[in-house]
């Protein structure tokens, strides 16, 4: 029902995307710290911790729904999941999906430095999955996609998004 979805965020450059239960969106408290102690996006964007929402907030807005598409972008692939969730989300709104938002992945980038008062871009930027306390590990992994821990910056990453649909 949603692969068409699917199909779609591989057409705008993402390597893989699959129909995922929000049951199997994984939640934890521990995920934001490591925003907080590690990246230096705490307290710099509006879609980053503290701005974003907690990881109590997310799970209960998870709970809203049944269903998502998570997509996957490499490093090297040309495409990042900042520029496909917010395509994807509108492409599911437009189709009648009402409810459907997304998550990106790492600090926005879409002004050189936030206004922190009013988002300039609300129809793109959107909050990465990790600074809403989602674990992207735990969720990749249990949707069957790849991930590890960056050990050297010449690695290469995983980078995923998040669409909720319904």
């Amino acid at each position: 029902m949603y692969e068409r979805f699917c199909r779609s965020a591989v057409r705008m450059g993402a390597t893989g995307a699959k129909v995922v239960a929000t049951k199997k969106v994984f939640t934890a408290e521990w995920v934001r710290l490591k925003c907080r102690y590690g990246c230096g996006g705490w307290g710099k964007r509006l879609t980053c911790p503290p701005y974003s929402p907690t990881p109590e907030e997310t799970r209960r807005v998870l709970d809203e729904y049944e269903s998502a598409v998570l997509i996957h972008c490499p490093s090297g692939s040309g495409s990042m999941p900042g520029e496909i969730v917010p395509k994807l989300e509108r492409e599911a709104f437009l189709a009648g999906y009402y409810k459907a938002f997304g998550f990106a992945s790492g600090p926005c980038g879409l002004c050189q430095r936030c206004s922190l008062k009013a988002c300039a871009h609300p129809a793109q930027a959107r909050p990465a999955m990790e600074a809403s306390g989602i674990d992207v590990f735990r969720t990749a992994r249990a949707a069957g996609f790849p991930i590890e821990v960056v050990r050297a910056p010449d690695c290469s990453q995983n980078y995923y998004g998040l669409v909720l649909i319904e």
